[in-house]
């Protein structure tokens, strides 16, 4: 418990430190918000900052800071220093500066950002990348909580009925102004999640289990280490708990609702520490389970029934469970409406007309009713488009960190924040896609090298460009 409690205090300080030397380097000031100056009544709406906070960390939470996490125990003390390191030096600036960027230009979409500073052959790229992830998003987020749902419910109500219910919701969702539905249950469903998470710290302490402490030494405890490396599948595997380019998908709309710049640390950067606070909490909860009952259990739903039913009671297992249900049906259906953003700005549709929000989003749903039928007659469906979807989710986060780093060089800021994340990300990244059974499947000598001569690469591009911008001042 000393190294979990470690981590913890370091957690909460990151968000004072660290973030505020970051919120010092963008200089947020007084200027009007888009909230303020393009009121639509549909995206663009004032909203208090403590709904926002809330909004945004269901948001960008989803099962990720759960799942990921538990699956992430697996690989033993590491898992903890990715989380914090990850948290505070990763994940949390690059969600901090994705939103503000945002927030800058006028609520601009990802691809609209990355666009305007890697360029429009990359924005192409990426706004095809991010309405694919988007649409991944919400077909991989309807399947598991129509399963719990179902086992929570009489037989009549089976895991179809629920997903018929989830999609009714998700529509709804994407289509209404965004405080009809979200901005009245999203604080309700955060809520939850919170109380989960905060139940379950306090069982740690009340327990006091064994767990792995710093000098036990950074081995892989993984069952299947010779083939499922620290580097680089722990690192994706716990995504969302450490950084994930899924959270700047969704800061444009927090973005869209903010009254002040300077609201922006504990919106974009709180939420993030706030996720890897949840995180830590189920790693460490689930390493006690792996200690108790061996790691040959990998459902990890089946891990969040067992902790939250023998540490917080049958109703505090019912309230975690619904917090687990509502985290991922939330980022489902933000993520349609991110969609449905990104391609409005796209095509330059206004989206206060009714028919201009239908002609995007029947489309989106559609494509993402075909991908959930085929994972559910594929038996090994749900977790390829699962893994597609995190692999993409982090090299997501690898071109929102460069688009930074440009914006930081040209602003005479100071670039290394997201430079040195941004080159660790590329080498996360390409060397998962030479390793991973769904990619290319290499040897882990090979996908080392690949993924070294990629950050080789990406460090001369990087001189060549700065030194051309210097020379053409």
């Amino acid at each position: 418990m000393i190294t979990f409690t470690i981590c913890l205090l370091v957690l909460i300080t990151g968000y004072f430190t660290y973030g505020r030397f970051a919120e010092r380097v963008f200089g947020p000031d007084n200027r009007k918000t888009p909230a303020t100056l393009m009121s639509d009544g549909v995206d663009y709406i004032p909203l208090p900052t403590w709904k926002i906070f809330m909004i945004q960390f269901l948001n960008i939470a989803g099962l990720g800071p759960i799942f990921g996490a538990i699956m992430g125990a697996k690989f033993g003390v590491s898992s903890y220093i990715w989380i914090v390191i990850g948290s505070i030096f990763a994940g949390a600036v690059h969600d901090y500066f994705a939103g503000m960027l945002s927030l800058r230009h006028q609520g601009e979409t990802l691809p609209e950002i990355i666009g305007r500073y890697l360029g429009l052959t990359t924005k192409r790229v990426m706004l095809v990348l991010t309405v694919v992830l988007m649409i991944l998003v919400g077909a991989v987020f309807v399947a598991g909580p129509a399963g719990l749902l179902a086992n929570l419910t009489p037989s009549g109500f089976d895991a179809t009925f629920w997903i018929i219910i989830v999609f009714v919701y998700y529509v709804l969702a994407t289509f209404l102004p965004i405080d009809k539905i979200i901005g009245k249950v999203y604080p309700l469903f955060a809520a939850a999640l919170l109380f989960m998470a905060i139940g379950i710290v306090v069982m740690l302490y009340v327990n006091c289990p064994v767990l792995p402490e710093f000098w036990d030494g950074l081995h892989n405890t993984n069952p299947s280490a010779d083939t499922l490396p620290i580097f680089p599948i722990m690192f994706v595997s716990i995504a969302c708990g450490a950084i994930s380019g899924f959270h700047a998908t969704q800061s444009p709309m927090m973005a869209r609702c903010m009254t002040s710049e300077r609201y922006g640390r504990p919106v974009f950067y709180g939420a993030m520490i706030t996720e890897g606070i949840v995180a830590l909490i189920w790693a460490a909860a689930a390493t006690y389970f792996f200690h108790q009952n061996g790691m040959g259990e990998s459902n990890a739903s089946v891990i969040v029934n067992s902790i939250t039913r023998n540490w917080l009671g049958a109703a505090g297992g019912v309230l975690a469970v619904l917090g687990v249900i509502a985290a991922p049906i939330t980022s489902g259906d933000t993520a349609f409406r991110s969609a449905r953003l990104i391609v409005a700005d796209f095509l330059k549709l206004e989206q206060k007309s009714i028919r201009n929000r239908l002609y995007i989003c029947i489309p989106l749903f559609v494509i993402a009713i075909c991908l959930l039928l085929y994972s559910l007659q594929d038996a090994n469906g749900f977790n390829m488009i699962w893994r597609y979807f995190a692999w993409m989710n982090q090299t997501l986060a690898v071109f929102t960190l460069w688009a930074i780093t440009v914006f930081l060089v040209r602003a005479h800021k100071t670039y290394w924040l997201t430079f040195i994340p941004a080159l660790f990300m590329t080498g996360v990244c390409s060397t998962y896609i030479c390793i991973a059974p769904e990619g290319l499947g290499f040897s882990q000598s090979v996908a080392y090298w690949v993924g070294a001569v990629c950050v080789l690469i990406a460090i001369g591009w990087f001189i060549y460009w700065k030194q051309k911008v210097s020379n053409n001042k």
